[in-house]
């Protein structure tokens, strides 16, 4: 059995952050490890607080996962706060399983999700260690600098990222208009991923896709492949997601394409 690690906020309505991303791990056949970063209070509606967990539980939280268990692939999720990410980071040093970051900033409910000096702390700690990070548009015109409008400035966006340090950057396009395109660049070759637009803001997506790609990874899958398989099974939820609140539905983490 191999073993994956979501470094993530909680979410109380359970769509998204360490729930959905330990539901996705278990879809692929992957044991899931976490490190609770946030707790939050929220549901299909909103955000109602936020408690961050003080760093020196989460430092502990980190030891105990990877003191024991052979983590194959990890992702993080919501990190909140420069302070929270430099303990991160801090905790992966010496460590070469691949890192997927899904440099989370604002909730499908609208809400922030950040405290102001996280973009900068990312670029400085922690982009340099991702074999993957995997902005959505809001999230990459704010680590880029680049205005998004089109598949073109995706693409701009996702090299100037990929300068900030990561291995690869799949600039995620479920928040344009037309046909649905993510653009994945890895330093050398820039791919334009086709998909089908579903008409729908569901909860969790992002944390899906970001999980997904971590477990496929953990199962020693190639990037490429991995990110490809994750956006199957994204699609896939999207298909299958369900209403389980009285707001945005959610995505289904646990189905997997046919």
């Amino acid at each position: 059995m191999r073993t994956a690690l979501t470094i993530a906020g909680s979410d109380s309505g359970g769509g998204a952050g360490i729930q959905a991303d330990l539901k996705s791990f278990a879809s692929v056949g992957v044991h899931g490890t976490s490190v609770i970063t946030c707790v939050t209070a929220q549901n299909t509606r909103s955000v109602d607080s936020i408690f961050p967990i003080p760093t020196a539980e989460i430092r502990k939280q980190l030891r105990a996962v990877l003191g024991d268990f052979d983590v194959r692939a990890a992702k993080t999720g919501m990190l909140y706060s420069a302070e929270i990410v430099r303990v991160v980071a801090r905790g992966l040093r010496g460590t070469t399983f691949p890192l997927v970051v899904d440099p989370v900033m604002v909730a499908t409910v609208g809400a922030s999700l950040e405290q102001d000096d996280l973009p900068d702390a990312l670029v400085d700690h922690l982009l340099g260690r991702a074999a993957l990070v995997t902005p959505n548009r809001f999230e990459a015109e704010r680590l880029s600098g680049i205005r998004i409008t089109d598949v073109e400035s995706m693409e701009a966006a996702a090299r100037a990222i990929h300068g900030l340090g990561p291995e690869a950057v799949l600039v995620k396009g479920g928040h344009m208009k037309g046909p649905l395109v993510d653009v994945l660049f890895d330093g050398r070759r820039v791919r334009r991923l086709p998909g089908r637009r579903v008409a729908k803001a569901l909860h969790g997506a992002g944390c899906t896709l970001a999980a997904s790609t971590a477990a496929y990874l953990a199962l020693g899958r190639s990037l490429p492949e991995a990110v490809e398989s994750a956006r199957q099974k994204v699609a896939a939820g999207f298909r299958e997601s369900y209403r389980a609140g009285r707001g945005v539905e959610i995505i289904n983490s646990h189905v997997l394409p046919d």
